[in-house]
């Protein structure tokens, strides 16, 4: 964990929040080739779970709701974490978080306030900073951060950073059915920022206050068969893995027990992956039943029924829904990359990312810095930025050079030599073999392409 902290600051991946100021805790800046990732990994999605299926349309909605949202949704009245603290240290850690690490996820899930307690006192727990094994009771957290919308705070109202954006979904729901004209089933994908005051957040961009997440609200009639519509987007995201390349065997699904469900939940299963730390979760998908629906028509007297015309039938659809983490994601992608091996007797660190998310799919290399050979090269370049992430690169050794891009998870190198100015001819390096071969200028982006 540590080399690939290092390496995403070294490569300009990812950079502590405000670091000329010392830092604010918890929080990460995405630099030049962290947003190309970031990005690809969002736009594979949108085009996974959205453009590649008829059920489905977009949304994004603000981050500001109105307060009474979170009322329905009972963020405001249960929205909270386990909060304990060292009496020693003074630091503040949730409970279950503590039981989970040295007990396993087991022993904390669905445990109550006073049964968190009891564990840590039991089983003396140490605190994770000091080492002692003194902490206060549990007590409740909420989790949602306040701000004031109005010109005077003591005269405005109180708003929230929304937690999730799940529920930017459910307010829309009306709108989007009428207007799309969808019929169920049909899903709202959603991509977007959500905010909560993490007791302890940590494990570099793993837990955080500040993140983003790719959601979707799948609404099915309550008569449908669900658990055939859960199994299947299960089996979609598990495909959306493979397609970013993650590791199947550092992948597993578990299934929540009856004591760890949310309360509108009848089946929640996370997709889990190993990271340097023990599973972490990576996804989840939830049946969420007509729960959100219903609390919004409560709390707000609109209806949000839908009516089939076909059937002559009215009813509250009921939501599948899968929630991803942008952030869980591009940090499984890099860690799952990291690899060190030699080649040519020196060592090097290489990101096998796939090319489909690599911040740089190609990158171009005059040999020598040449007027010749950089003319041609430029020319390459300028032919291939409009179909691929292209990088040109002149300066230091070829093989300094090659190791940028391996760093960096660039799947393919071309370089332009003296023979290219007869044969017309360049040199595709693969990234993870490090073997060559030459091809036609003409069909460089048919060879690209086919790789």
């Amino acid at each position: 964990m540590d080399k690939v902290v290092a390496f995403c600051k070294r490569r300009g991946f990812i950079f502590q929040g405000s670091e000329i100021y010392g830092g604010l805790a918890n929080t990460w800046d995405y630099g030049p080739y962290g947003v190309e990732l970031k990005n690809n990994i969002k736009e594979s999605w949108w085009k996974h779970f959205v453009h590649e299926r008829e059920d489905m349309v977009g949304l994004d909605s603000s981050i500001l709701m109105h307060p009474r949202v979170w009322e329905a949704s009972g963020h405001i009245a249960s929205f909270s974490d386990p909060l304990v603290d060292c009496r020693k240290c003074k630091e503040r850690f949730r409970g279950d978080k503590i039981i989970e690490e040295h007990l396993g996820i087991e022993k904390a899930a669905g445990k109550s306030l006073k049964e968190i307690s009891e564990i840590i006192k039991k089983h003396k727990l140490p605190c994770p900073k000091c080492g002692t094994s003194d902490f206060t009771e549990a007590r409740e957290f909420n989790l949602m951060f306040r701000t004031h919308q109005g010109v005077l705070e003591e005269k405005a109202s109180t708003v929230y950073m929304r937690p999730e954006t799940a529920q930017g979904i459910f307010v829309n729901f009306r709108n989007i059915a009428a207007i799309m004209r969808k019929k169920i089933p049909f899903g709202v994908a959603q991509i977007g920022k959500a905010f909560r005051n993490e007791i302890t957040p940590g494990n570099f961009t793993y837990r955080t206050r500040e993140f983003e997440q790719m959601e979707i609200e799948y609404f099915i009639k309550s008569n449908d068969k669900w658990e055939k519509i859960f199994d299947q987007w299960e089996k979609s995201c598990g495909k959306w893995f493979k397609k970013l390349g993650i590791n199947d065997k550092n992948l597993r699904t578990r299934q929540h027990n009856k004591k760890e469900l949310s309360h509108y939940s009848k089946k929640t299963i996370d997709i889990e992956y190993k990271f340097p730390f023990g599973w972490g979760e990576l996804m989840g998908i939830a049946y969420r039943t007509d729960y959100d629906l219903k609390r919004h028509m409560e709390y707000s007297g609109v209806d949000l029924s839908y009516f089939d015309q076909e059937a002559n039938e009215k009813f509250i659809p009921h939501v599948i829904e899968p929630s991803f983490g942008v952030d869980r994601t591009v940090l499984t992608a890099l860690i799952d990359a990291y690899s060190e091996d030699m080649i040519d007797n020196e060592p090097r660190v290489i990101m096998k990312l796939h090319p489909s998310i690599a911040p740089v799919q190609v990158a171009v290399f005059p040999l020598i810095k040449k007027p010749e050979l950089i003319k041609i090269s430029r020319k390459i370049f300028d032919d291939l930025k409009t179909k691929f992430k292209v990088e040109y690169d002149e300066s230091g050794s070829i093989g300094k050079r090659y190791r940028r891009q391996d760093e960096i998870g660039t799947p393919y190198c071309l370089t332009i030599d003296f023979d290219t100015l007869n044969d017309k001819c360049v040199t595709i390096r693969d990234r993870d073999s490090a073997k060559q071969k030459r091809v036609k200028i003409e069909k460089i982006a048919v060879e690209l392409q086919s790789l």
